[in-house]
């Protein structure tokens, strides 16, 4: 699935695996955050830390009516208090959504998988 966006110049398709690499991306800029979780822990294993090329398995990108929603899987640093992290990520999802390519994410969910020590 993908979406579909018309311009003067002709159609543009943007595939949700383009909408997810972006969109963990600003996620992993985020301070507090130690990196993506896989939505598949019984599979790919809880403790795993996606990488750049994979943030596709820690994200699922849903399109219901026009309405685009995001559910993304993290690890926060421990110390960090939660809420605030989240909001963060869901604020930097939102703008760099907006920015880069015009669209604009009605929801972002986030779950957060587990807390990681990160080394000084």
């Amino acid at each position: 699935m993908s979406i579909e966006m018309k311009t003067k110049f002709g159609q543009i398709d943007i595939s949700n695996e383009v909408i997810a690499t972006i969109a963990g991306g600003a996620a992993v800029d985020c301070y507090g955050i130690v990196g993506m979780a896989s939505k598949n822990q019984i599979r790919d294993g809880l403790t795993d830390i996606l990488r750049k090329e994979n943030f596709t398995r820690g994200i699922i990108i849903r399109q219901e009516d026009q309405a685009l929603h995001i559910d993304m899987y993290i690890i926060v640093s421990y110390g960090t208090k939660i809420s605030e992290v989240a909001h963060n990520v869901q604020s930097k999802v939102k703008y760099t959504l907006e920015q880069t390519i015009g669209i604009s994410a009605d929801t972002v969910n986030i779950f957060v998988q587990g807390v990681r020590v990160t080394n000084p």
